[in-house]
């Protein structure tokens, strides 16, 4: 006898799936982070909903999982910027010249975050009725910056991607 599934929650998968998107844009977004609080408590239920149904019927939950991880990685971003926002008043109001130090603190965020996203690699996976996904990037910009070094120097023997491509 073979088990009947049916769709219910995907929809809100779907939905919550969305909302945990822009919630993620929103939150990696300096000051505007904080904003994606909401959003990203609105996918959270949107997520938790559609499980409860999806358990209760037997359906698939990979929409519904993707959205609710991403959704909680968000917010957790998000609330991080209250942190953030919160060493910036500290250390400011240490100082007679707030303006400047502020804008320091923030040039040194901002460098740490653009260092930490140039070597940052992401790798997703989503496992659903046994089928897989997976999805890895990264951002490659020391093997692209070797590979003009090995271009400009005309050493094609060191680099395996130029040797492959030929």
């Amino acid at each position: 006898m073979e088990e009947v599934r049916n769709n219910t929650g995907q929809n809100l998968g779907i939905a919550a799936l969305i909302t945990a998107i822009i919630t993620f844009v929103l939150a990696v977004i300096p000051c505007v982070g904080l904003i994606a609080i909401i959003p990203g408590i609105i996918a959270i239920v949107l997520a938790s909903v559609g499980l409860s149904q999806a358990a209760r019927n037997n359906s698939p939950r990979g929409v519904l999982i993707a959205g609710l991880i991403i959704a909680i990685l968000a917010s957790l971003i998000s609330v991080s910027q209250v942190f953030v926002a919160g060493k910036i008043a500290q250390k400011a109001s240490k100082s007679d010249n707030w303006p400047t130090e502020i804008q320091n603190i923030i040039n040194d965020v901002q460098d740490n975050v653009v260092k930490e996203l140039e070597d940052a690699n992401i790798s997703i996976k989503v496992e659903s009725n046994g089928e897989k996904v997976e999805i890895n990037t990264n951002s490659g910009k020391k093997d692209r910056e070797q590979t003009l070094d090995n271009l400009e120097s005309g050493d094609t023997q060191k680099d395996d991607t130029l040797q492959k491509k030929k």
